[in-house]
């Protein structure tokens, strides 16, 4: 007699939940359904982007459950343009990537199937456990898969994965084994691990207005960075987030909830490039107190005050860069040589006045992850403030400059990294660059690689005087007044958020929406809520051009290749 134990997951049943799963199948683009029925056929696909790991993450969360453990190694980002969110638009999926995926999908199946987890998995709950039920399949499967390819399953889709959860049931008779196999098949599709988005109409310049599940799934990734919700995909399956009253109903509720501090963190996690801590290192002779868990805390301390600031009270952006307000650990407080008398992990903090600290750039994040292993770097940090907050690059050196007199780390005449910087700025071919990029970098050279503060370099007393388009100032105190009072930093952060909504590089023809945001924006004082709000109600959100690849290619065939488990990296 056959175990009733949960059948092993042998190559001929790993393949089949491949199949049925639609990987590597053009199907995938065509097939599926529209909100007028699940037997309609879909709107051309107009823009593809691979969740980040941070939003299956969060997806699977809310759609199975907290306590669901998600193991397994994502696929490497993509940054484009400074922004990850751009990169999803191009990041395919590995033959090894699809490896790690599947493992990870017959985890959260797994556990999403168990004994503990069943009696959540809301719907119905089959005749005979021990057999397979069609009729509860169907729901479970409908239900699900609703959630996770947000949008409803066609009358195929369905099909096929009851059909394989009757095939698995029967022949482990465990109707959770096959409904366990359905699940997997759901989680390795395309349609969960890219947001595909389709188009409702294009009008004569071929410009695509998105449907109303694509705007729902923009929505939420924006503002919760998370898979839409059952209140936003009813609004989506009704029309009414097609309409002024229906979006405004649902801009309301979600920018009203605690969730908004999620998709905000997201994006300043995006933006200031905090994932760079899992590749940082630093020289254990000289930074003993460096560890994985400072680095961790670190990320987590700038994102919690970003988030506190500007959307639990609704502050003004610019005063990120001035606030002396932020929140402290044991280990943090290590570092930054402040007292620690709070019992609980995390606590509420203000730096003292004298204390040299002034807004995000003089946290541990910013001044760590823009240094060299056993030393600071001006540069780095110059060039990452053009970057991150003005949306200044600054290019490539030339290749035949010689870098030795700025990273020679041996005790010479010229003792401090300003001697340095000033030796080597006397090549005309480095001027141009390090007269932007010098100034705000030797500003913040109190704090050392890890971001602790020092007063003496080599036994030097350091220098943080600097001069910026004529304005001089002194210190990270004196850069955050200038930071706050420039006008490119307001510009560059709705140029950002802008471009993380839609997934795509600012254009030309985006330039005067941005200026007006931006204008909006300044004219409301600076507040994050409300410049979301003004960003997702304008239609322009919800368009997306036609590109000159879209032009000579049609979707389905990109979403094949993005889609592939063949496909590698190149």
């Amino acid at each position: 007699m056959p175990s009733r134990k949960p059948l092993r997951r042998t190559a001929a049943r790993l393949l089949l939940v491949a199949a049925v799963a639609g990987l590597g199948l053009v199907a995938t683009a065509t097939s599926a359904p529209s909100a007028s029925g699940p037997s309609a056929a879909l709107p051309q696909v107009v823009g593809l982007r691979r969740l980040t790991a941070s939003q299956y993450r969060q997806s699977v969360a809310d759609i199975f459950g907290r306590d669901i453990k998600i193991t397994g190694r994502f696929e490497p980002e993509v940054r484009r343009d400074g922004l990850i969110a751009i990169g999803s638009g191009e990041a395919a999926i590995s033959t090894s990537g699809m490896e790690q995926y599947f493992g990870m999908a017959a985890s959260i199946a797994e556990q999403a199937t168990d004994a503990g987890h069943r009696a959540a998995l809301a719907g119905c709950k089959p005749a005979d456990p021990a057999a397979a039920d069609d009729a509860c399949a169907t729901i479970l499967v409908q239900r699900y898969g609703r959630l996770l390819f947000r949008r409803p399953l066609s009358a195929q889709q369905a099909a096929q994965r009851v059909a394989l959860a009757h095939r698995v049931a029967e022949a482990d008779h465990d109707f959770y084994s096959g409904v366990r196999e359905a699940f997997t098949s759901l989680l390795t599709s395309p349609d969960f691990l890219f947001r595909i988005e389709r188009a409702a109409s294009r009008g004569p310049d071929g410009t695509a207005e998105l449907d109303g599940y694509s705007r729902a799934s923009r929505l939420s990734y924006l503002l919760w960075n998370t898979t839409p919700d059952e209140t936003l995909l009813q609004a989506a399956e009704t029309g009414a987030l097609m309409t002024d009253a229906g979006l405004r109903a649902q801009l309301d509720r979600m920018t009203a909830s605690p969730r908004l501090a999620d998709g905000m963190g997201a994006f300043f996690d995006d933006m200031l490039q905090l994932e760079l801590f899992s590749k940082q290192t630093k020289d254990p002779q000289f930074y003993p107190k460096y560890s994985q868990l400072l680095a961790a805390q670190a990320r987590e301390q700038t994102v919690r005050t970003l988030v506190d600031q500007l959307v639990t009270k609704n502050g003004d952006y610019r005063d990120i860069f001035t606030s002396r307000d932020t929140f402290m650990t044991r280990t943090l407080a290590m570092v930054y040589q402040v007292p620690y008398v709070a019992r609980t992990e995390w606590a509420p903090y203000t730096f003292e006045a004298d204390s040299g600290r002034s807004g995000v750039l003089t946290q541990i994040s910013f001044l760590s992850l823009f240094s060299h292993p056993g030393r600071s770097s001006p540069v780095k940090r110059g060039v990452a403030l053009n970057e991150i907050f003005l949306c200044q690059p600054t290019p490539s050196p030339p290749a035949n400059v010689d870098f030795s007199i700025v990273n020679g780390t041996s005790m010479t005449q010229l003792k401090t990294s300003r001697a340095k910087l000033e030796a080597h700025a006397t090549d005309e071919s480095c001027a141009s660059c390090h007269t932007s990029v010098d100034p705000p970098g030797l500003a913040l050279e109190r704090f050392d690689s890890l971001g602790a503060h020092r007063d003496l370099e080599n036994g030097v007393p350091i220098d943080v005087h600097a001069e910026i388009d004529g304005k001089s100032f002194e210190g990270a105190g004196g850069l955050g007044l200038l930071l706050h009072d420039n006008p490119r930093v307001s510009s560059c952060l709705v140029r950002d958020l802008y471009a993380s909504a839609t997934g795509r590089s600012i254009a030309a023809a985006d330039k005067p929406l941005v200026n007006s945001l931006t204008k909006t924006f300044s004219g409301g004082g600076y507040r994050i809520a409300a410049l979301l709000r003004t960003m997702a109600l304008n239609p322009a959100l919800y368009e997306v051009r036609p590109s000159p690849a879209q032009a000579t290619a049609a979707p389905p065939v990109k979403v094949a290749r993005l889609a592939s488990s063949k496909e590698s990296n190149r």
